[in-house]
C-alpha cells in the first residue's frame, strides 16, 4: 500500500466516525471523510465481540489485502475506516472484494472501473 498511510490514533478514528459518512453492509461498515492531503488514510477495526484473535486478525487482513489491490482504483484525499461488522459466518476472500467494491461505489470514492 504505496499510496495509503494508516489512521492510528484513537482522535483520528473519532473524527471520522463523528463527521464522516458511512455506508452499511452484510459484513463490513464504511466510513469515509475528506481529509485534504492528496494521500489516503486508512484504519481497519475489529470488534472483540466478532471472535476471538485468531479470527479478528484473519479479518483484518483479509480486509487489508483487497483494498491493496483495488487501491489504484480509489479516489484520493479520503480518511477511509472499514468495522467489520460480527455475524454468524465467516466471510471469505471474494465475498469481502464484492463487499468493498459495493461500498466504495456507494460512497462515491471508486473510480469508473478500468478493464481488468
Amino acid at each position: 500500500m504505496v499510496k495509503t498511510i494508516p489512521l492510528k490514533k484513537n482522535h483520528e478514528f473519532m473524527r471520522v466516525y463523528k463527521k464522516g459518512r458511512f455506508y452499511v453492509g452484510k459484513y463490513i461498515t464504511l466510513y469515509t471523510l475528506n481529509n485534504n492531503i492528496e494521500k489516503n488514510r486508512l484504519g481497519i477495526t475489529v470488534s472483540k465481540k466478532v471472535g476471538k484473535s485468531v479470527k479478528r486478525n484473519r479479518l483484518r487482513r483479509l480486509i487489508k489485502e483487497n483494498y491493496r489491490l483495488v487501491e489504484d482504483k480509489v479516489k484520493r484525499g479520503f480518511d477511509i475506516v472499514f468495522v467489520v461488522r460480527s455475524s454468524e459466518d465467516m466471510p471469505g476472500f471474494f465475498e469481502i472484494k464484492k463487499e468493498m467494491k459495493y461500498l466504495l461505489k456507494k460512497l462515491n470514492i471508486f473510480e469508473q472501473e478500468k478493464l481488468d
